[in-house]
Parts: structure tokens; sequence; C-alpha cells
């Protein structure tokens, strides 16, 4: 933000394409590049005092904070091998932190609550697992809000500004490209020009120069961006990089290029 100092500014945002399910964990090779970079990616960070996810996987009619102490897990797939609904990550929740969000989302006339029951769902406990195996840093996660509006999602990102001066961790878990047909439909992995094309239009609006005003207008007008609704047939795991850039109010950086699924996928740091 341009009144904080570079020294005042703490907060790491970082966007993941978290991968197929519970694939990740069962040594699935299309995913190998996504596991080898995720467990790489503490090394590029200073360890957080708490993280924020932003999941693709929990839309809620307003933005919902995850408030329990120990939060459960929960297996948001189905059709995978037994063992996959036997993982735990045991990392404490922070329920401290909920409920100041909710407060925070309440003085920028954005509607909030806190929800004690839910667990983490795939698109957190995936990316955890492999970046924090040890577990020991608190979490918790924030909502999308139902409706999958952009401009309410770059709002959620404004209004979470105010996390920029402390030492957390803020993980917008999502993918870049989320079309389940293309995916596992015909063509494996020859080349996708069209998933190119909004890669390419995605990193020149997260990375390239431009102010913060054009790339929150980008974005919000994603929808005219080469093949969007092709790699986007619903935007929910394209909303959390919205979140991602307006809260980091700067230029990110491309921090993985390479291929999930077969399909190109791109992640991106603000630090």
């Amino acid at each position: 933000m341009a009144e904080m100092n570079e020294g005042q500014r703490q907060a790491q945002v970082v966007f993941l394409s978290h991968g197929g399910g519970p694939l990740p964990l069962l040594g699935d090779p299309g995913h190998q590049a996504m596991v080898n970079f995720m467990k790489k990616l503490p090394d590029l960070l200073k360890k957080p005092e708490a993280i924020l996810m932003i999941s693709a996987h929990w839309e809620e009619p307003t933005a919902t904070l995850l408030g329990a102490k120990n939060p459960p897990m929960f297996y948001d797939y189905y059709g995978f091998p037994e063992q996959t609904y036997q993982v735990q990550y045991p990392a404490p929740g922070d329920p401290q932190l909920a409920s100041r969000l909710t407060e925070i989302l309440r003085q920028n006339n954005i509607p909030s609550r806190i929800d004690n029951g839910r667990g983490f769902d795939h698109g957190v406990f995936i990316p955890l697992m492999l970046m924090y195996p040890k577990a020991d840093i608190p979490v918790t996660q924030l909502s999308l809000i139902r409706g999958l509006d952009p401009a309410a999602h770059l709002a959620l990102g404004r209004a979470l500004r105010a996390l920029l001066s402390e030492n957390i961790l803020v993980i917008g878990s999502g993918f870049s490209f989320h079309n389940q047909s293309a995916f596992f439909g015909r063509g494996g992995t020859a080349p996708d020009f069209k998933n190119d094309a909004f890669q390419d239009w995605l990193i020149e609006t997260c990375t390239g120069s431009l102010t913060q005003q054009e790339r929150e207008q980008r974005l919000l007008n994603w929808t005219q961006a080469p093949n969007a609704r092709y790699c986007h047939p619903r935007e929910e795991h394209l909303l959390p990089v919205m979140v991602c850039q307006s809260l980091a109010d700067e230029p990110g950086k491309v921090v993985f290029d390479d291929q999930i699924l077969g399909k190109r996928g791109v992640m991106f740091l603000w630090n």
C-alpha cells in the first residue's frame, strides 16, 4: 500500500493451483511438478505466525470464517481409495483471528459470520500437507461469497489489506485452469493453445506493467480474457487469485508455470 513503508509490510500472499482432489498425495505423475514445488515453497517464505486460506471449495451466502479451535477434516471428494479418507492435518485453528477478520470485513461493509463446525476442505489440507507437514501453524479459512461476483471478491481483498502489516501468510487456493472435461477428455498432454492464451493473460494481469487499478479492472472483466469460459466454465477456482491480487495491492511474480494433470497451470507470490 502506498502509505506503508516497505519495512512495515510483513504479510505474504500466494495463489496456488491446488491440483485434483487427493491425487497429489497418491503419487499421481500428473501432479509431480506441483508436489515438488509445494514442498519447496516454504523456502521462498518466512515462517508465518498464522495462515489464512481462501479455498475454491467453500461458498456461503456471506463471507464466512472457520472458527473451530481444532478443525476437523472435510473430505469433499468421492471415489478415491480408502486411505484418502484417513489423512489428517491436525493444525490448530485460529478463532481469535477469525473473530478479528469478521470485524475487519464488517468495518468495510462486508457482511460476515463465523462457522464453528466446518473443517478443512481439500483446497486447504492438500497444499498445507505438502508445504507445512508438521501442522504447527494456526490456520483459518475464509469462504467465497455465493453468486461468485468478481467485484465482491475484489472488495474482500481490499478489506483484507489490514493484514499487510502482520506476519500472516494468505493463500488463495484455486486453479488457474479448471475445465474438468478438458482435464479428463481426449487429447492428453497435447498442446492446448487456448489455455496458453488465458494463462499468458493471467500472468500479464498479475505481474505485468499495469497499475493496480488496471489489474483489478481486468480481473473484474475476466470473461473478456482469451478463452475465459473454456478455462473456467465456472469461476470459483479463479476467484481466489482475485482476492489475492486485490489484497496484495502490487504486482506479483510467477513462481510456478508447469503442467498439472496435463494442463498448464500457474501460481503467483506477492511478498
